[in-house]
């Protein structure tokens, strides 16, 4: 099956998976499950490859391009898991202090997506790092259903005091310019809302289909919000009317879109979930607002 034909296959296929996407259901149960949505002579299984990433055929920025700097750099992390990894990309021809961007990856961990994100922020020229929640089990494993596994053995507690440590470590960077900027995707957009909580100083946040903060804590927002929301999310939309009253109560500066016919993922284009359009929209958007907030 090409990714084509699973991008315009049932809806209620492209449910499952994500719920297998995010734990809510084991391999077992989506094959057993996907069987009811298959079309004759299109096993569950084949389906299942179809929709899962391909981040060779996807990727946007080779790890060696000359025109980036990149490294595998540790960062310590005392309210957490004691010491992180992460991926830290510089453009090469720089001029001056540049803008700081904290990536937020999914709930896989750093993966060759995730870096490839990475390196797109880098090239719009920016300093972007992204820490790699999994290093305290061994780091990202290679391959998708191991790194989703492991990340369920994560404790929430110190893996957010983890983000929150990588930003400071951003924020004085000495190539840095001392502005703080985060994204993030899916599990990671959750954590761009919730570092707006955590650093009055950020200077603005990008979450892209990510759980909403504990409403109580949204008084405490300071940077300004720019949320990408997909129509056919319903899990994460459910909680999205209560953050926009609360959001607008507290009197937050904030931008939200929410892009038509698309799915929770549609900018990850290792997956059929991908929608060229919303993504290409979504991004420009991102980096529009990253200029705004965090240039001068």
């Amino acid at each position: 099956m090409s990714r084509k034909q699973a991008r315009d296959f049932h809806p209620e296929a492209l449910k499952l998976f994500d719920q297998y996407v995010h734990g809510q259901l084991s391999r077992r149960g989506f094959l057993q499950q996907a069987g009811r949505y298959t079309a004759a002579g299109i096993g569950a299984e084949a389906l299942l490859q179809a929709l899962s990433p391909n981040f060779a055929e996807a990727q946007q920025v080779p790890p060696d391009d000359k025109r980036l700097w990149t490294a595998y750099v540790e960062y310590p992390s005392p309210d957490g898991y004691g010491k992180l990894r992460g991926y830290l990309v510089k453009p090469v021809n720089a001029k001056g202090k540049l803008p700081t961007v904290l990536v937020a990856h999914e709930n896989r961990g750093l993966n060759p997506h995730i870096e490839d994100i990475v390196r797109r922020v880098a090239l719009d020229n920016f300093i972007a790092f992204a820490p790699d929640a999994l290093f305290p089990l061994g780091g990202y494993p290679g391959d998708e259903d191991k790194a989703r596994e492991a990340f369920t053995k994560l404790d929430q507690t110190k893996t957010r005091a983890d983000f929150i440590a990588a930003a400071k470590q951003l924020k004085v960077l000495p190539d840095g310019n001392g502005k703080l900027g985060a994204v993030g995707f899916c599990y990671g957009g959750g954590v761009a809302n919730y570092l707006a909580t955590q650093l009055p100083d950020l200077a603005a946040a990008v979450p892209f289909y990510g759980a909403q903060p504990p409403l109580d804590t949204v008084a405490a927002i300071k940077a300004p919000l720019l949320l990408q929301y997909a129509e056919q999310d319903e899990r994460i939309n459910a909680g999205w009317p209560a953050y926009e009253t609360a959001l607008k109560a507290a009197k937050v500066n904030y931008q939200a879109y929410i892009y038509p016919g698309v799915q929770h993922g549609f900018n990850n284009d290792t997956t059929p979930r991908y929608d060229a359009a919303a993504a290409k929209l979504a991004w420009e958007r991102t980096i529009a607002f990253f200029e705004q907030h965090l240039r001068g």
